[in-house]
């Protein structure tokens, strides 16, 4: 799989760097941030592109970075006719950031086996890796 489109979802202090760095490494980088302004100022700084949904974002992404505050975000970003899941291609990679449960790993898990996609959840706390869940197939 060559991957040349990549998609951020979340611009807070983490996120919004890590998409620069994507771009900056020359892939074709969609951010969705749910500050407009936020997401507006990174296309200005990085030269990138920005949708107004999670779905918009994501739908043309070989790999999708979520990286949101806490299980409730990721839902709101994940769900829904506006959604990831109802918008993402087939074979499409999430590599989610959020420090969220693993309940809702669990969850994204199924999701990831019944619709075709893959997901790759990653647990940090102050800055260690504290937790890896494989690919889901």
């Amino acid at each position: 799989m060559e991957i040349k489109n990549v998609t951020f979802i979340g611009l807070g202090v983490m996120g919004y760097n890590m998409a620069g760095h994507l771009k900056k490494n020359n892939f074709n980088t969609t951010v969705y941030n749910r500050t407009s302004l936020v997401a507006e100022k990174w296309v200005n700084e990085f030269s990138g592109t920005c949708k107004s949904t999670p779905g918009e974002a994501a739908s043309k992404a070989d790999i999708i970075c979520i990286c949101v505050g806490r299980d409730e975000d990721l839902v709101s970003v994940m769900e829904g006719d506006d959604g990831v899941i109802k918008n993402i291609k087939e074979s499409a990679i999430i590599v989610d950031h959020t420090t969220a449960s693993a309940d809702i790993a669990r969850k994204y898990y199924q999701q990831a086996k019944e619709n075709n996609f893959f997901f790759l959840m990653l647990l940090y706390q102050v800055g260690k890796l504290v937790q890896r869940m494989e690919f889901y197939l």
